[in-house]
């Protein structure tokens, strides 16, 4: 209401100059009609035409400047407020495509990234798999082949045994003989 209130007095400021302008306008009409120029007729139109079209402070009510006023007003706050609600509506929704977008993209380069790892975790366990039987079967045939040495060896192990047991017989004959070839050789001296 304070609004209204510095209005009126600009209104009622502007009749009073008003009524100081028609006296002094009537002033220098007469002292003007003498020299019939152009500009000075133009001039006079203009304030006596600004003059009759502004009204006076005795027509505005407070009323209808004050509905008028708060119509504009209203209006105006109404427009604003539509327009802030259709930018942050539009905008809500833009954020919420950004987001749902990153969200959807996130979530593609994650499964994408859980898919290459678990690819390659499923080719390091295939290759660690494939090393490790690999390891397992060459162990598994040299375990066999030492078996088989260690069989060999105790075979010839064996036959030396035999080997010695035979010779240290044939030996034990030799000296058998000898002995007694000995014996026979004192006893005929």
């Amino acid at each position: 209401m304070a609004s209204t209130g510095r209005k009126q007095n600009k209104t009622k400021q502007h009749n009073e100059s008003s009524t100081d302008l028609k006296t002094f306008d009537f002033d220098t009409l007469e002292g003007k009609k003498g020299s019939g120029s152009d500009d000075d007729t133009r001039d006079e139109t203009q304030i006596i035409d600004k003059l009759t079209k502004k009204r006076s402070a005795d027509t505005f009510d407070d009323d209808d400047l004050n509905a008028g006023v708060g119509n504009e007003v209203q209006t105006m706050l109404e427009r604003f407020g539509a327009d802030i609600s259709k930018a942050m509506q539009t905008k809500r929704k833009r954020l919420e495509v950004l987001t749902k977008n990153s969200l959807k993209g996130s979530t593609q380069k994650l499964e994408q990234m859980w898919k290459t790892q678990q690819n390659q975790r499923q080719k390091l366990t295939q290759d660690y798999s494939q090393q490790v039987l690999s390891v397992l079967q060459q162990w598994e045939t040299d375990v066999q082949k030492s078996e088989e040495q260690e069989e060999k060896l105790n075979n010839l192990f064996r036959q030396q045994q035999k080997l010695f047991q035979q010779a240290r017989v044939v030996q034990n004959q030799k000296m058998k003989t000898i002995k007694d070839l000995y014996e026979q050789f004192v006893k005929n001296m």
